[in-house]
C-alpha cells in the first residue's frame, strides 16, 4: 500500500526557485512587497508619528478634551455647559438631558425647543383567513359557520414623526408604531418635553 513515488525523483524542475526551508524570501533593500524598488510604504501600513507628537491623541470613540470621563458604566458623558449628562427622556434618538437635548444631528438647549409630533400611522381591520376557512368547513351546519365572519383582526402599520427644533437646529425621528396605544403613548412623552422646555 505503501508504494514509493515513482516520480519523487527530488528533481525540481518547474515554478520560481527552490529555496531552503526555513529561510524567508529575500527582495532588494528597501524594496516592500507590491512596490517598486525605492518606493515607500504607503496606504495600509503603520506609519510612524511625526516628531511634534508626543503621544497619540484619542482615537474614535473617546470623547475629546474638555469632555469629562465617565466614573461607571452606564453613565453618560457630561459635556461642556452641562449639569451631569442624566437622560431625562428618549424619543427615538432623541435624547432630552438636565438642559439639552441630544440628536445624531447635534446637542441642542433645551430652553425655548418647539417639539411635534404626526401621527403617520395607520390600523385596518380585516377578516382572518382562519375565520374564512372556519366559515366555509362549518357553512354546512345550519349556517352556523357564517358567524366566523365576524371575527376581526386589528393591524397597525407606520410611524409616529417626532421633530425637535431648537437652537438653529432641527431633528426628527421615525417612531414605529406598534399599534393604536403607539401615538397616545407618544404624544404622552412629547408633552412632557414640552413642559421641560418651557
Amino acid at each position: 500500500m505503501s508504494d514509493p513515488n515513482p516520480y519523487a525523483d527530488d528533481s525540481y524542475t518547474w515554478g520560481p526557485p527552490r529555496q531552503q526551508p526555513g529561510n524567508p524570501p529575500t527582495m532588494p533593500d528597501g524594496q516592500a512587497y507590491g512596490y517598486p524598488a525605492g518606493a515607500t510604504q504607503g496606504y495600509g501600513y503603520p506609519q510612524p508619528l511625526p516628531e511634534d507628537a508626543a503621544q497619540p491623541g484619542p482615537g474614535y470613540g473617546y470623547p475629546a478634551a474638555g469632555y469629562g470621563q465617565p466614573t461607571m458604566p452606564g453613565n453618560y458623558l457630561a459635556q461642556p455647559g452641562t449639569q451631569g449628562g442624566v437622560p431625562m427622556l428618549a424619543l427615538g434618538d432623541i435624547t432630552v438631558m438636565n438642559d439639552s437635548i441630544v440628536t445624531p444631528s447635534g446637542t441642542m438647549p433645551l430652553k425655548g425647543a418647539m417639539w411635534t409630533a404626526t401621527d403617520m400611522s395607520r390600523t385596518e381591520e380585516k377578516i382572518p383567513t382562519v375565520a374564512i376557512v372556519l366559515a366555509i368547513v362549518f357553512a354546512l351546519l345550519c349556517l352556523v359557520g357564517l358567524l366566523f365572519l365576524l371575527m376581526k383582526e386589528k393591524q397597525t402599520t407606520g410611524f409616529i414623526q417626532v421633530t425637535v427644533t431648537s437652537g438653529g437646529r432641527h431633528h426628527a425621528t421615525l417612531i414605529p408604531a406598534t399599534g393604536p396605544h403607539t401615538f397616545p403613548m407618544v404624544m404622552a412623552q412629547v408633552n412632557a418635553a414640552r413642559s421641560m422646555s418651557v
